[in-house]
């Protein structure tokens, strides 16, 4: 559904579709501090689906206050839709 904070309910729709269509996602913490997003799709190749994982790290880490002291990312777990989660050590990333 449209909602005006995704930014899909806008005045401009040219700058909107290409966007979307340059593969715009947007990402919210929840209260546990966990970040729920899709990083690709099935038909992704394994490097694609590494190039948007490191592409996602790496806006997370640049989003990081200044302020935040120590470990930032304390855990890492990548799954499927509905599929079981894979857990990764958040030191090895690199």
């Amino acid at each position: 559904m449209p909602n005006p904070k995704t930014g899909t309910v806008t005045m401009d729709i040219e700058k909107a579709v290409k966007n979307v269509k340059a593969g715009q996602v947007e990402y919210r913490v929840d209260r546990q501090a966990a970040i729920h997003t899709p990083i690709g799709k099935v038909s992704f190749t394994e490097d694609q689906l590494v190039e948007n994982f490191d592409a996602l790290r790496d806006v997370i880490l640049r989003a990081r206050p200044a302020s935040a002291k120590g470990q930032y990312i304390k855990s890492v777990a990548v799954s499927a839709t509905f599929g079981p989660g894979i857990k990764l050590d958040p030191l090895n990333l690199d």
